[in-house]
């Protein structure tokens, strides 16, 4: 079970936004993804339980930020209900996306556990609903991805494969890589891995 630190920052300028301390592991159903966030200041900022099933939809989603909460899952496209931070008011929404994303590398991995993308093979069009920070408000994306590199790195254990996506926003045209192994995120936009203690789990083939 992979458990660890990512440090988050906005991919502009590069301003501190905070840290998320997660833990994932696969299973027989899918993945779970569950993880704290901080402030740069350490304060708790909220938090993130995402499980997809072993296709990578998401079968249910809970997201806090700034008092503000998120429950979705993948039904008739993605579904989900946020709510207030003063709790007296709940509203709901649809979107005929396959998954969702944000600012959490949860997305990124189960993105690309969902798309099961194979070297050199053509780029593969997604549509995602965006929750975005600080008020998780939903907005709905087009994006394609490519797998553009994958290389085994030996470890005292079993080889580590790493993998590089190239991902679009088909709205501007902004493209940016992203690297990953097996469930965990080494290097997105945004996103450093500081700390990991144990190797990142292998998704079965």
């Amino acid at each position: 079970m992979p458990r660890g630190r990512y440090s988050l920052h906005d991919p502009h300028d590069n301003l501190p936004l905070g840290e998320e301390h997660f833990h994932c592991a696969p299973g027989p159903s899918g993945w779970r993804y569950v993880a704290q966030r901080t402030t740069p200041s350490g304060d708790h900022a909220g938090s993130v339980d995402l499980a997809v099933d072993e296709l990578g939809r998401p079968i249910r989603l809970e997201l806090n930020a700034a008092g503000w909460q998120v429950r979705g899952a993948a039904v008739d496209g993605v579904t989900w209900v946020r709510s207030d931070p003063g709790g007296t008011a709940a509203a709901e929404g649809n979107a005929p996306a396959h998954a969702f994303t944000g600012t959490s590398p949860a997305f990124l991995v189960a993105t690309s556990r969902l798309l099961r993308l194979t070297l050199g093979a053509p780029a593969t069009r997604v549509r995602l609903v965006r929750l975005t920070d600080p008020v998780l408000a939903p907005l709905t994306v087009d994006q394609s991805w490519a797998m553009t590199r994958s290389e085994h790195h030996a470890t005292d254990s079993d080889p580590l494969v790493v993998e590089e996506y190239q991902v679009t926003d088909l709205s501007t045209g902004e493209q940016h890589a992203v690297h990953i192994a097996g469930d965990v995120v080494l290097a997105a936009p945004g996103i450093e891995l500081e700390h990991l203690e144990t190797p990142p789990s292998v998704f079965p083939a």
